[in-house]
């Protein structure tokens, strides 16, 4: 029975398609197009402060930019596809960009792609005052070696854990709950000297 039991398991998921309701495995979305909760960019809007405009150039379905709005920011959104945010900026392939449409950066890139993101993001800030801000895998911390050559300024863990779908499970009305990935925020600043500050953002008020 126990090897029995065993390949029913595994032939679930040979349909990409099929999933045991609780178990967040999904397939894997194009573009990495994972949407965050919006409580993430509520709090990191209440807990950090930027000076001007906000740009998000993977702004998705417009949560990033949506709680930037509220928070009083003019918010430039812009992403690789269009995604039906009711307040959509254009397509643009943000790592071909060469003139700033913001003076701060916020974005949930793909997560493959997270240090180019950073890193051109930093080579258009035109102010000592320009922040970036983008949401990072916290089991990769570790081996993100290229942080150290950054001026990284906070991170703000996000509890309890943020489930992180692919798009296509949003589209799709799906409302996922306790996801098994953890994540956190990384804020860049270059007037930013010494070590990063560790800090936790919680879904129901701001932990520092």
């Amino acid at each position: 029975m126990r090897g029995q039991r065993e390949v029913m398991t595994i032939d679930l998921f040979k349909d990409e398609n099929c999933r045991p309701l609780a178990a967040h495995v999904w397939r894997k979305e194009s573009n990495g197009f994972y949407v965050e909760p919006e409580w993430c960019s509520k709090r990191l809007f209440q807990a950090e402060t930027f000076t001007n405009s906000i740009w998000d150039p993977c702004c998705g379905v417009g949560h990033i930019a949506e709680s930037a709005h509220r928070a009083g920011y003019e918010v430039f959104a812009s992403d690789i596809v269009d995604r039906g945010y009711q307040h959509f900026n254009g397509c643009l392939d943000f790592l071909q960009c060469e003139r700033p449409r913001g003076a701060n950066y916020v974005f949930n890139p793909p997560f493959d792609h997270v240090e180019a993101f950073v890193r051109h993001a930093l080579s258009m800030i035109r102010t000592k005052k320009g922040k970036i801000a983008t949401i990072f895998l916290q089991r990769r911390l570790n081996a993100a070696h290229w942080l150290a050559e950054l001026p990284l300024a906070r991170v703000y863990l996000l509890t309890p854990r943020p489930s992180m779908p692919p798009g296509h499970v949003i589209a799709a009305g799906e409302k996922p709950k306790g996801g098994n990935q953890d994540f956190c925020w990384l804020v860049f600043c270059h007037q930013q000297k010494g070590p990063p500050e560790l800090r936790w953002l919680h879904r129901d008020g701001i932990c520092r």
